[in-house]
């Protein structure tokens, strides 16, 4: 069993995701069942999936779900992209938060091919 409280990218995207709950807050009432819903499982999906595979027996189950958080990091970088786009999110903010994801998917993309 591995502890997922050691992962650095564990901790990066933890607290992207507190970011991203934080920043939706402001979000239009309007998009509470669209883009909050969507941006924030999203983002909360990268944590969790390395949670889970750190819980998973074997090396092979880990690299699958750090390949699923891959997937919901992509997501979530266009989503925040997305929400810029709609004035949703001001530039500074925005720009902190792709620089943290674009981290955070190269992060994946490393650690995936660790664990191959």
């Amino acid at each position: 069993m591995r502890d997922y409280n050691k992962y650095e990218i564990w901790k990066k995207s933890h607290k992207l995701t507190l970011q991203v709950y934080t920043i939706t807050k402001s979000f239009p009432k309007e998009e509470m069942y669209g883009i909050v819903s969507q941006l924030r499982r999203a983002s909360l999906s990268i944590p969790t999936n390395i949670v889970e595979g750190s819980g998973r027996n074997s090396q092979k189950e880990f690299a699958y779900f750090i390949n699923i958080a891959s997937g919901s990091a992509a997501e979530t970088e266009y989503l925040i992209r997305f929400s810029f786009d709609l004035e949703y999110i001001p530039e500074d903010k925005f720009k902190e938060l792709n620089d943290e994801i674009i981290s955070i998917r190269k992060m994946l993309n490393a650690f995936h091919q660790k664990l191959k």
